[in-house]
């Protein structure tokens, strides 16, 4: 009987054994080569969850930054500084139209009031016609809105911006011989005044009661100021009703400066008797 022993596998042509190629391919990749799709899967999916948190992390800084930013002016234009907007021409050339201006709330109090100050006050007698009611569009709210907070002007209509000529106890006169306002006996020459106008000489002698100041524009022939509304209250403004002082041009870029009270007109004036 024929010994049976082992056959061994005939040399193929190539030279390689007679394993299988697929076997071959198996034994001689690595062990971690079939587990590489999970891992692949488990890095994107970990990259994606960093993604998402640098994105989050992102928006709530951004969010973060909205909420201060918001606070900050609400307490700005609560405490120190409100923005508003000039109307008409009554203070031209040192206010103009359309120009948006800085007031700052700690004047009358806790800071004083100074003859030359620049004010913006409620108009509580009447100076101005009654607002017409105006319809409301879509986003109205939003700029009400901003406007609360201080990130936008007050485009209220109810406020007027004048500058303080005389304060408690003033005796303001107009005019003397030489055409010039006098205050408590003393001329004073209005370097503010619009330089592009011969102001219209309108006679008055009023003496400043407590608690009230007497205001006029510096575009005087435009101006419907304390001379214009003596028959109201005597044309004297409250100092309960004033704003703050206007203390800088914010717009337009090209306009901003800080507001001069001009302390060298008024320094020769006496105190009120």
């Amino acid at each position: 009987m024929p010994e049976n022993h082992p056959r061994t596998p005939e040399p193929r042509p190539d030279g390689a054994s007679g394993t299988p190629a697929s076997q071959d391919r198996e034994a001689a990749a690595p062990a971690d080569d079939r587990d590489a799709p999970a891992e692949t899967r488990s890095a994107a999916r970990a990259a994606g969850k960093e993604s998402g948190s640098q994105v989050f992390a992102w928006l709530k800084e951004i969010a973060t930054v909205v909420v201060i930013a918001v606070v900050l002016s609400f307490l700005i234009k609560t405490f120190l500084f409100r923005a508003f907007f000039i109307p008409s021409e009554s203070m031209v050339n040192t206010l103009d139209v359309d120009d948006r201006i800085f007031v700052n709330l700690l004047v009358p109090e806790p800071f004083s009031l100074s003859r030359g100050d620049i004010v913006v006050f409620r108009d509580t007698k009447g100076w101005l016609p009654p607002v017409e009611e105006k319809g409301l569009g879509p986003f109205t709210w939003v700029q009400d809105g901003l406007t609360f907070v201080g990130l936008l002007p007050d485009n209220s209509e109810q406020h007027l911006v004048k500058r303080v000529i005389g304060l408690p106890g003033d005796h303001v006169v107009c005019c003397d011989a030489g055409g010039k306002l006098t205050i408590n006996g003393t001329a004073i020459d209005e370097s503010y005044i619009n330089p592009a106008e011969v102001p219209q000489v309108r006679n008055f002698d009023v003496v400043v009661p407590e608690g009230k100041v007497w205001v006029m524009g510096d575009n005087r022939n435009h101006s419907a100021d304390s001379r214009a509304h003596m028959d109201s209250d005597g044309g004297f403004i409250d100092l309960d009703d004033l704003e703050g002082k206007a203390a800088v041009i914010a717009w337009p870029l090209s306009r901003i400066t800080t507001l001069d009270n001009y302390p060298d007109v008024f320094r020769d004036v006496p105190a009120a008797p």
